[in-house]
């Protein structure tokens, strides 16, 4: 009976990990490719130039293989010590990712503040040398969400020392059409566009948000049962 039941533990904890080791490896596939065919694609912060959308996939890709990797063998082998550190690591992101949550809820306000602040900063490294990849997050962020900015189109003013925007600025695209008259310029400001755009999406983010954490939940669940039983069984035959 016991034996069964461990069986079946061993199978499902393999299987969840499987699946979790394979998501990390499409997360981190998709990071190198952002990595090496767009650069530092979505990099807008200047103080944290390393914060890029390719970093963050190929960070969260390799943290999700290498956690997954470890329950897998840890399931395979029955191994109390692999399962114990597969059950502390999880929980360690829980609990992480919960006080993120909770501290980002906290000081909005103060996060508003400083997200704005980083980002104007980084205006000034738009188009220069070895910033191809803020560059280029400006251009499409401006371009898709219709506005030209961090909170104002005059934001590019400083940039430029004159009164003039990036082309991705403007309302019909063309070569220098951020020189020529601000009625064709968008004026909606990118931070608070995005923003909208969050708030719009929202119920679909806390669904991704509650799928991950019940994801995480289980595994947590299913290491530390298979870690009970491989010690109930340990004693048994002991």
């Amino acid at each position: 009976m016991a034996e069964g039941c461990m069986r079946s533990l061993r199978y499902g904890m393999v299987f969840f990990n499987l699946l979790f080791w394979l998501g990390g490896c499409g997360i981190l596939g998709v990071g190198v490719w952002l990595s090496v065919t767009q650069g530092n694609f979505a990099t807008l912060s200047s103080s944290l130039p390393s914060l890029s959308a390719a970093n963050l996939l190929i960070a969260v890709g390799t943290i999700i293989m290498v956690i997954g990797c470890l329950g897998c063998v840890g399931a395979v082998k029955e191994s109390r010590p692999l399962l114990l550190s597969f059950f502390i690591l999880l929980l360690l992101i829980f609990f992480l990712e919960i006080l993120s949550i909770m501290l980002f809820f906290v000081y909005q306000d103060q996060v508003d503040h400083y997200a704005q602040r980083d980002l104007k900063r980084g205006l000034q490294l738009f188009g220069t040398e070895g910033n191809v990849g803020l560059t280029n997050a400006w251009m499409i962020v401006q371009t898709d969400f219709r506005c030209c900015g961090v909170t104002n189109h005059t934001d590019w003013f400083e940039v430029y020392n004159a009164s003039r925007v990036p082309d991705s600025c403007c309302l019909e695209y063309s070569d220098n059409c951020g020189l020529v008259n601000p009625g064709t310029w968008w004026t909606a400001p990118c931070y608070e566009r995005v923003k909208d755009w969050i708030q719009q999406n929202l119920v679909a983010l806390w669904i991704f948000a509650l799928c991950t954490a019940l994801t995480q939940i289980l595994g947590l669940v299913f290491s530390m049962t298979m870690f009970c039983q491989a010690v109930k069984v340990e004693t048994f035959y002991a």
